[in-house]
């Protein structure tokens, strides 16, 4: 008799984005629209694919480590946490930049002797940017609300998500530059690649195939 695998544990954030792959999945034949059934409920067998829903920010920990064997993230977060985790897709999903604001009006010379201070969720992608520009500045960690940062003096400028810039505009802001392109990744665990590699690919190219229909 045929042993029926276990399924393959995903890891899904919380949000638009879980929306957005509840769809994506359906094409690939995946459903897991039950993830949408009972918003409390963290824990979701579909099938083939058993979901778990995590912050966006937990993602990328919780495939390195083994609780799930793949994981859809978005690639600032990705970045900011450097983890030794295989990318096979960019799923498209998400699209967004990371970008440099500060407050219309003034403006600060980076060559200028001033202390510059930089708020941001994105402490190490923030120090990669600074160090390619030849930046000096204090990096100050944020967890939310960073718009408001600038406005109370509590730094010079922040780097922070953006899609329309409608935010930064309605706070005063004004996007200075681009630090990264930011869409959300289909990432993999190296132990799930070894142990659960057939089924991993499976995904992989059920995926890819309805990603290039849509194109």
């Amino acid at each position: 008799m045929r042993r029926v695998s276990e399924p393959l544990v995903i890891g899904l954030p919380k949000g638009r984005i879980l929306d957005e792959c509840v769809g994506l999945f359906a094409r690939a034949g995946y459903d897991i629209s039950p993830v949408k059934a009972d918003s409390r409920k963290l824990i979701h067998d579909c099938g083939e694919l058993r979901v778990l829903v995590l912050r966006n920010s937990d993602v990328p920990a919780y495939v390195h480590h083994g609780a799930a064997h793949v994981g859809v993230v978005g690639s600032d977060v990705l970045n900011e946490a450097r983890l030794d985790l295989y990318e096979p897709l960019d799923l498209g999903l998400g699209r967004c930049r990371l970008i440099v604001a500060e407050p219309v009006g003034a403006h600060v010379d980076d060559r200028s002797q001033l202390h510059l201070r930089i708020g941001s969720k994105y402490p190490r992608t923030t120090q990669a940017y600074l160090w390619q520009r030849g930046i000096t500045a204090e990096i100050i960690e944020l967890s939310g609300a960073i718009e408001l940062a600038p406005l109370t003096g509590l730094c010079h400028r922040i780097v922070d998500i953006t899609q329309s810039g409608e935010t930064l505009r309605q706070n005063g802001l004004v996007e200075i530059d681009t630090v990264a392109e930011v869409s959300s990744r289909l990432v993999v665990g190296l132990a799930a690649m070894k142990l659960r590699g057939a089924d991993v690919g499976r995904l992989v190219e059920r995926l890819r195939a309805c990603m290039l229909e849509a194109a």
